[in-house]
């Protein structure tokens, strides 16, 4: 019988399964999808930033009809004529589009109420607001992920009880009640910290050390009212996924080599943490954004919180539309960001 040469063999046909071969995508095709779904969404925020004022019951004018307040007018003319000076006799899709304008060439509008460019507002207000939500993003992320570790490596202990039942309890209570019983507690019974404001009024400094130990000073508390209310969740992610890696083969491995437990907890059990970590603080920025206009106010903060208080009250839709478009694109730049460190972290994810 004779055996045919290896070499002379004709080669068998692929098999064709029906299925396009996988293409490898550019990082960088990933990347600007994502920048165009930011771009869509940006739109629409513009857009319902325009739309949400108007849709309050009233108009910024409604003054001039209250015989009460000191703008009240008698004659129709006079309110007509402060319609057309800001634009308000225009139909709605005039105005946006004189706001679209706007936007463009980056201003903002003047503040009816106000009487003052709104840019202007919010360059006062907005860096109290950046300051009190990112100091409290920074220390509940602290925070939560050292508890989250310790009650997983304790699981079903004593601590790990008392953590989960503490942060689920300020998961539950209002940061507006959190604020008041802070209040309460070390301004008022215990006057340990300011009660009110972000700074002494009229204060006088000899150094810029005095003055950020001032505004610290001011800070405690409404930051500490806001960072308990953003631990729970990212202390139950923490939690639940370093469980579910203490009894994986590498961390069996890594025990058997003898490695100290600091190393286990936080290098090789902390590690795979960070992903779900990241995502749940995007999504946390937008929460802490919304809580923290109810801590402004309670603490009488100087930031953008009391600063819509006011416009909701006199109805200025430019001074609205600016300080939710501000606020907006603080929540959307942020998630823009941890979506880049997600996607650089993980190249899976594009």
């Amino acid at each position: 019988m004779a055996i045919e040469p290896l070499l002379l063999r004709t080669p068998e046909p692929p098999v064709v399964t029906g299925e396009r071969p996988r293409t490898v995508r550019s990082p960088w095709t990933a990347y600007a999808r994502t920048v165009g779904l930011y771009v869509v969404t940006l739109w629409a925020v513009v857009t319902l930033v325009f739309v949400l004022p108007r849709a309050l019951p009233g108009d910024p004018l409604q003054s001039l009809d209250d015989p009460d307040s000191g703008t009240f007018v008698e004659d129709n003319r006079s309110r007509e004529l402060v319609a057309a000076y800001y634009g308000l006799d225009k139909p709605l899709i005039s105005q946006y589009g004189s706001y679209l304008r706007d936007l463009a060439d980056g201003e903002l509008g003047w503040s009816i109420s106000q009487k003052t460019p709104v840019s202007t507002l919010l360059g006062r207000r907005l860096p109290w607001t950046l300051l009190l939500v990112g100091s409290s993003l920074a220390l509940a992320s602290v925070i939560s992920f050292l508890a989250g570790v310790t009650a997983a490596w304790r699981r079903g202990s004593m601590v790990d009880r008392a953590l989960i039942v503490s942060m689920s309890t300020a998961r539950a209570i209002p940061e507006y009640a959190i604020s008041a019983i802070l209040l309460i507690s070390f301004a008022v019974f215990l006057p340990i910290f300011p009660m009110a404001g972000g700074q002494r009024p009229f204060a006088t400094y000899s150094s810029s050390l005095a003055a950020a130990a001032d505004i610290l000073d001011h800070l405690v508390l409404p930051m500490a009212a806001l960072t308990i209310g953003l631990m729970a969740t990212k202390f139950l992610i923490v939690r639940n996924t370093v469980i579910g890696t203490l009894g994986e083969d590498y961390m069996l491995l890594a025990r058997a080599k003898g490695l100290p437990p600091r190393l286990l907890k936080y290098r090789h059990s902390g590690r795979n943490v960070l992903l779900p970590f990241l995502t749940a603080l995007g999504v946390q920025a937008g929460f802490a954004v919304n809580a923290s206009l109810f801590v402004e106010t309670v603490f009488a903060y100087p930031g953008i919180g009391t600063l819509i208080g006011s416009a909701v009250t006199a109805r200025d839709y430019p001074l609205l539309q600016g300080t939710f478009l501000m606020l907006a694109l603080a929540v959307i730049a942020a998630n823009f960001f941890v979506d880049l460190a997600y996607r650089w972290l993980d190249p899976r994810a594009g």
